[in-house]
């Protein structure tokens, strides 16, 4: 039998076959064809009217379909500033997740598209958002005036041998198959789109990271300078002391960790760096912090106000409805009833709430005391960065603001940094690396002398009192108290004063030695200052300390026989030649 295929082969040519079998499988082959140039055709006209920026299939909470193939801001205001709202808590927070959650915790509702059965489609309704509905609003650039087709691809690939659909999504703007730029009214300006899908980019824990609990200040900005690898942060110890970690070769080579040093250090380096950068701005910072400070509270109060409107509006409805029914119908005015003593609740809950919105609005409104506060700290920017109010995390906020990555390179003693600045400036740090088993948080050293020295000199009730009359503090800056004496010296292995412990070295004080030589204490302490009686001092302010055998010297004698011990010099004392 001669024969061949006609189309995908369903119709049979062949001489032998009848002719209306002949012509059905013709017939069949037409058909496929003209579905297949329909479909073509179709998929052709649907990409040019996106190609107009015309197709628009549900539009996001925000926006009305106007005509046929044009679309403008919802005329209602709520659904506005709800959506500008989000946009504004997202400036703030800087974080998907973190604005989801302060729109439940201060029960703030949002606008969402529901279908509705009934003949008016689809339709905006308000509830507490989802992590989706905030990622929708923020992710989706119909918000920034722009008209995107072509965000999602579907490809087909073979695994196993089976056919299987894979739906991917383009997350850059120039992988999109159709993007109009201001295409329409937008909430946001492309450039603030932009800003903020580097930001949610950046967030991911594989690139930098969002702002997370932890006193380590810069999480997600370092860098390793010897392997590129991004450096983790570990905690240890009850007061979860932060350290640096590079796991470049753990994962790759040796096993072994690249690079490791304590947070301390190099967090206060380069916060001081960042703080020397943005000085100048620090009263212009203040007085934008005043005109923020009332902006959230008065954006609080105006969203419950148009909520409060809408219900008061779906209540004047359902009264409308209840008052149109003639009241012996009693199997309807029941339910009505009931439908408006719901709305009703509905508008004394939204009183409440716009009540206490004005009653939030009124406290921020800032005292001439802050207002003069609000300009000190913005002319002390580190009394400002060291305020008990302000927290760790927004200190990350503040460094990742003004800096993009933080290369770091170890030696055996110093820590180099390179730190990268928004607008493409470079600065170099240098930090000293400590050594094994010193701690970061010490006395100072003079404060250390003065300690051993004095511990041999008198007890550590009158070691307390010197030290905070010289004004010496701890390492965490607190004053002296026995207790912390008694504590450093047991730390660093020195004995505790005992009695009569300078008459077993024959050492004097100033005073014993003026009461020995039978002279006053000012006389003593000109002989002294005069280098006739050999004295040591611990420090400034510290008690001299005199040998007894030094008071036998010849020329102690000599001096206390002539008289020869006149006032110590004074530098600011001038000398008058007389001819």
């Amino acid at each position: 039998m001669v024969g061949c295929l006609l189309g995908d082969g369903r119709g049979i040519y062949d001489p032998g076959l009848p002719d209306d079998r002949m012509l059905l499988g013709m017939k069949g082959s037409f058909n496929e064809m003209e579905s297949s140039l329909l479909r073509q055709r179709s998929h052709d006209a649907r990409r040019q009217k996106a190609e107009r920026g015309e197709l628009f299939l549900n539009l996001p909470a925000g926006y009305v379909k106007v005509g046929r193939d044009a679309i403008a801001l919802d005329p209602d205001q709520r659904v506005r500033d709800a959506v500008r709202h989000v946009f504004r808590k997202f400036t703030e927070l800087r974080s998907i997740r973190q604005v989801f959650l302060w729109f439940r915790q201060e029960g703030v509702e949002l606008p969402y598209r529901s279908l509705d059965t009934g003949v008016h489609g689809w339709r905006v309704a308000w509830k507490l958002p989802v992590y989706n509905t905030v990622h929708q609003i923020l992710t989706n650039p119909i918000y920034a005036g722009a008209y995107a087709y072509g965000r999602r691809r579907r490809r087909r690939v073979i695994e196993e041998g089976l056919r299987r659909i894979v739906n991917e999504v383009r997350r850059n703007p120039e992988d999109w198959a159709i993007l109009i730029r201001d295409n329409h009214e937008g909430y946001i300006s492309w450039e603030e789109y932009e800003r903020n899908r580097g930001l949610i980019t950046a967030n991911e824990p594989k690139i930098k990271g969002a702002v997370r609990e932890g006193g380590a200040l810069l999480t997600g900005l370092l860098r390793c300078g010897h392997c590129t690898h991004k450096l983790q942060v570990v905690y240890s110890g009850n007061s979860g002391v932060g350290r640096y970690l590079c796991q470049g070769r753990r994962s790759h080579t040796d096993g072994t960790t690249c690079i490791s040093f304590g947070a301390g250090d190099v967090d206060e380096a380069v916060a001081a760096a960042v703080l020397r950068a943005v000085e100048p701005l620090g009263v212009e910072a203040a007085l934008g912090a005043l005109k923020e400070r009332g902006k959230e509270a008065a954006e609080r109060a105006r969203l419950a106000e148009l909520a409060l409107e809408e219900a008061r509006f779906q209540a004047e409805q359902a009264r409308a409805r209840f008052e149109a029914v003639d009241p012996r119908n009693r199997n309807v005015i029941g339910n009505l009833s009931r439908a408006w003593e719901e709305r009703l609740e509905v508008v004394r809950e939204r009183e409440a709430r716009l009540e206490a919105a004005r009653s939030q609005l009124q406290l921020q409104e800032p005292t001439p005391c802050e207002r003069a506060a609000y300009l000190a700290l913005g002319a002390d920017l580190e009394q400002a960065w060291n305020h008990e109010k302000v927290t760790t995390a927004m200190r990350k906020h503040i460094l990742r603001t003004v800096l993009v990555e933080i290369i770091v390179t170890v030696s055996a003693e110093r820590i180099d940094l390179a730190l990268h600045w928004e607008g493409g400036d470079h600065t170099e740090l240098s930090v000293r690396r400590r050594k094994s088993g010193q701690a970061r948080i010490a006395a100072d050293a003079d404060t250390g002398v003065m300690i051993r020295e004095l511990a041999r000199l008198m007890p550590d009730r009158a070691i307390t009192a010197f030290l905070n009359r010289a004004g010496k503090r701890t390492g965490k800056g607190n004053a002296w108290t026995e207790a912390r004496v008694r504590a450093w010296r047991s730390h660093h292995g020195i004995a505790v004063y005992r009695e009569g412990e300078r008459q077993e070295r024959n050492e004097l004080t100033q005073t014993e030695a003026a009461a020995r030589l039978k002279v006053s204490a000012r006389t003593m302490n000109r002989l002294i200052r005069r280098g006739v009686v050999p004295a040591r001092q611990a420090c400034k302010g510290a008690p001299w300390v005199i040998s007894a055998d030094a008071l036998e010297l010849p020329e102690v004698a000599w001096a206390l026989k002539k008289g020869v011990y006149p006032p110590a010099p004074d530098d600011e004392q001038k000398t008058f030649c007389f001819q």
